[in-house]
């Protein structure tokens, strides 16, 4: 996923990925500022995670992202930090007593085929 000035994707930006990445039109985010996908911030990431849920596309999107060596963001409902896939993340600090509604992100299962890729 790849942004512009104005933060989301355009037909130039497009032309860019290989035929075979036509899947891009057919994504949920194809219309949308991206900036949310690659955030540090909990709220933004169970935002992307939960808006891949619903893309008819999420599989391709991860298989691409893989093949691409994504190094961060929000794939196919997986974050990406540092090339690894991260289960779970917390907010820096002490965790509180009481648990704050967007501290948990949603789960994704993992395909087998890239359980490699899980950060233990």
């Amino acid at each position: 996923m790849t942004t512009t000035d104005s933060g989301s994707f355009t037909a130039d930006l497009l032309a860019g990925f290989v035929l075979a990445d036509s899947w891009i039109a057919e994504s949920s985010c194809r219309d949308l500022d991206t900036a949310f996908f690659f955030s540090d911030d909990l709220d933004d990431i169970g935002s992307a995670k939960l808006l891949c849920l619903s893309c008819p596309v999420r599989g391709r999107c991860l298989d691409a992202a893989v093949e691409r060596g994504e190094q961060f963001g929000v794939w196919g409902g997986h974050l990406f930090v540092s090339g690894k896939i991260i289960l779970s993340k917390r907010r820096k600090g002490r965790p509180p007593r009481k648990a704050r509604p967007g501290d948990t992100m949603p789960e994704v299962e993992v395909p087998e085929i890239h359980r490699k890729l899980v950060a233990v």
